[in-house]
């Protein structure tokens, strides 16, 4: 095995907790939000999307903007006022990427292909943060940059 070869190895199996924003850093709405709120939260932070989760700080799913402009696309108009009378979780995506907090880098960087962040979960399937596609591919060009 060359030295090459082992430092790849060496990152692929390296676990990721090294790279997660912490669950106190990462903005986010509850299920039982109106729109507008989330809305709110989403522009505020500059994200396009956002986790939402239950009152017992676990994953349900997560809101963009996209879902939130869809649901109140009228006919001819967006029908602002209704903003305040929809949920989040009537509108959320339920299937969300999520990985646990021991999981490998390889699994991280096959599951951020498609999504901009993947959720992190504990053992018990609480809310622990986030793992987003740039820190990822940050660590990738740090490896071939040495």
């Amino acid at each position: 095995m060359t030295i090459d070869s082992l430092k790849q190895s060496q990152l692929m199996s390296k676990e990721i907790s090294d790279l997660i924003i912490s669950h106190e850093k990462v903005a986010h709405v509850q299920l039982q939000n109106p729109l507008d709120h989330a809305l709110l939260i989403l522009i505020k932070s500059g994200y396009t999307a956002i986790p939402v989760l239950d009152n017992d700080f676990r994953v349900r799913g997560q809101i963009s903007k996209n879902e939130i402009l869809d649901s109140i696309l009228g006919l001819e108009r967006l029908e602002i006022e209704r903003l305040h009378d929809i949920t989040v979780e009537t509108v959320m995506k339920n299937k969300i990427p999520r990985l646990k907090t021991d999981a490998t880098f390889a699994k991280a960087l096959t599951t951020s292909i498609n999504h901009p962040f993947i959720c992190i979960e504990d053992e018990k399937t609480s809310f622990v943060g986030i793992l987003t596609r740039s820190s990822i591919l940050a660590l990738v060009n740090r490896y071939f940059q040495q």
